[in-house]
């Protein structure tokens, strides 16, 4: 089942002309296709050292390429910084053999995905990722602020959405908690200027080996952010232990942690509706996250 209505279809047989035609060096790699529980992009193997992303939505191909331009900078430039591996960029591909949409490659990370190998009990892993995220505070900004677009700047810019999850999770979640949930946390104020944020710090995006974070996938929305925005991780990555050793490390105070939260409750609402049939996977990290986030709710 597909997960968007103007999803794309892409066969290892398409991803394997288009490395033919655009890059003949890679042609006598083997490509195959990567089982992911990710929804933006379709991601393929080339070989054992890169990795191409493929868009899987439809959309205008200029601006999908300005897009993709810049989140090649942002991966590099987390990769600067940060204190684990990360993937860095390789290359930019150009629609064809029936594939409309640019796309890119990237290097390629070996590990496990935290969806996979569960690290939300280890203190080990929680200091990881404070360490993590504390690195990528400390680059500059360079002067830029929150674009807008996303998660990461005004908690009641995400009203309509949130109204719209509410309804559409009638029968899946108890809504009227939820709602009273919501009430509260969106007024929280901010308590600080932006920093630089990964911004998508779920399961899927970070790589572990036994119970240590070994690398960060999905980069290239590096930028700046409420620096409550990264503390998403505490509730869709950690068990309450392990969470209150993430929160020390970074020495949150209550409101910043209290906004990491609603950052994740934003973020899950959205997941457990949305990709209910399509990603179940998805819907139950959406899941577990509200379940945690009520756990910790007066």
């Amino acid at each position: 089942m597909t997960m968007h209505d103007d999803q794309l279809d892409l066969s290892t047989e398409t991803v394997a002309a288009l490395v033919r035609e655009q890059f003949p060096q890679w042609s006598g790699k083997a490509i195959r296709p990567l089982p992911s529980t990710g929804t933006v992009n379709a991601i393929f193997r080339i070989g054992s050292d890169l990795a191409a992303r493929f868009p899987l939505r439809l959309a205008d191909a200029a601006e999908t390429l300005a897009f993709l331009e810049q989140e090649a900078r942002a991966s590099a430039d987390l990769a600067r910084v940060s204190r684990f591996p990360a993937p860095e960029p390789v290359a930019l591909g150009k629609p064809g053999a029936g594939y409309p949409m640019p796309w890119a490659v990237q290097t390629w990370l070996p590990g496990t995905v935290a969806s996979d190998a569960d690290p939300s009990g280890s203190d080990a892993f929680a200091e990881d990722l404070a360490a993590f995220i504390a690195a990528l505070r400390k680059a500059d900004t360079r002067g830029r602020h929150f674009s807008g677009e996303g998660r990461g700047g005004v908690l009641t810019h995400h009203d309509d959405w949130m109204a719209r999850c509410f309804e559409e999770s009638e029968g899946l979640l108890d809504v009227p908690r939820l709602r009273q949930v919501w009430n509260h946390l969106r007024e929280l104020p901010r308590s600080g200027a932006d920093v630089m944020s990964h911004r998508d710090l779920i399961p899927g995006n970070v790589l572990v080996a036994g119970d240590r974070l070994s690398g960060v996938l999905d980069t290239g929305g590096f930028g700046p952010a409420d620096p409550a925005l990264d503390l998403v991780s505490a509730w869709h990555l950690l068990q309450p232990g392990p969470r209150e050793v993430l929160r020390r490390s970074l020495a949150c105070d209550d409101l910043e942690w209290e906004r990491g939260k609603a950052w994740a409750f934003q973020q899950a609402m959205g997941l457990v509706w949305y990709y209910v049939e399509s990603n179940p996977p998805m819907s139950g990290m959406g899941r577990r996250t509200l379940d945690r986030i009520l756990g910790s709710t007066v």
